[in-house]
């Protein structure tokens, strides 16, 4: 049987998709987000500085991790030939299972107050690259290419930057085997990532949720469910990341 079309029918409904999503991520931060960013930079003051302390030196683990390690690679090989309803569907099956592992996860760190929810911070940074490394597989890329690593470090960054900062880094992302020829040596791989910028901005997006978290008492059921609004915002953008990557006509090598 010919399955072209609904083939093409299933790629027209993703485009379709994306560009709504690239139209949100595109769009200048309206009054409301701006008010919002105003009460998060007023409630990450309230943070105590240890916690930012752990969590710059968490971040920094991170990406050396991400680029240098075998820590995060995952145990088959990438999902070579799939078709993109295929790999949407493997990517669908991979967030749910994280998504449960975060939550329960939150929920065990949160209920231990202060010390127990600053250790929920590097804990849930590792499980969202370990995310990260096996949705490349389903999309058929092979982490054991230090530039893919250094796209999931960009994934990361989109998933958790400031509006301000989207627009770009959705061009590298949409451009990626234009922006691949422009890397540096692979030895100076670290050097091109801010670490720091990406620091803060993942810090900033740790609003009232995670802040609830350090609170004995409530920090369990918030730690459940802040960690798991957060793995599906990265499961969002991780998998229209993917999406665009199969999409450009540069890649159709992986399809």
């Amino acid at each position: 049987m010919d399955n072209s079309q609904g083939s093409e029918s299933y790629e027209a409904l993703v485009r379709r998709e994306l560009q709504r999503w690239e139209w949100q991520l595109y769009k200048p931060p309206g009054m409301l987000e701006r008010a919002s960013k105003s009460v998060q930079a007023s409630i990450n003051r309230r943070i105590p500085d240890r916690v930012h302390i752990s969590l710059t030196a968490a971040v920094k683990g991170i990406v050396r991790t991400t680029l240098f390690s075998a820590e995060y690679l995952p145990k088959g090989e990438p999902l070579k030939g799939a078709s993109l309803a295929e790999s949407d569907k493997r990517a669908t099956e991979l967030l749910d299972r994280y998504k449960k592992w975060a939550a329960a996860e939150g929920a065990g760190t949160g209920a231990g107050g202060i010390l127990l929810g600053m250790a929920d911070f590097p804990l849930l940074l590792g499980i969202k690259m370990k995310f990260l490394f096996e949705l490349a597989h389903a999309y058929g890329y092979s982490t054991n290419l230090l530039h893919e690593r250094l796209f999931i470090l960009n994934v990361f960054q989109l998933a958790y930057s400031s509006p301000e900062k989207k627009p770009a880094l959705l061009d590298t992302i949409k451009e990626w085997p234009t922006h691949v020829a422009a890397l540096p040596a692979q030895n100076a791989y670290e050097e091109h990532v801010d670490w720091q910028q990406l620091q803060q901005e993942y810090r900033d997006t740790l609003d009232f949720r995670k802040l609830l978290q350090l609170l004995p008492g409530v920090g369990a059921i918030v730690g459940a469910w802040a960690n798991y609004g957060l793995l599906e915002e990265l499961g969002k953008t991780g998998t229209n990341s993917y999406r665009l990557r199969r999409l450009h006509p540069a890649e159709s090598q992986v399809k």
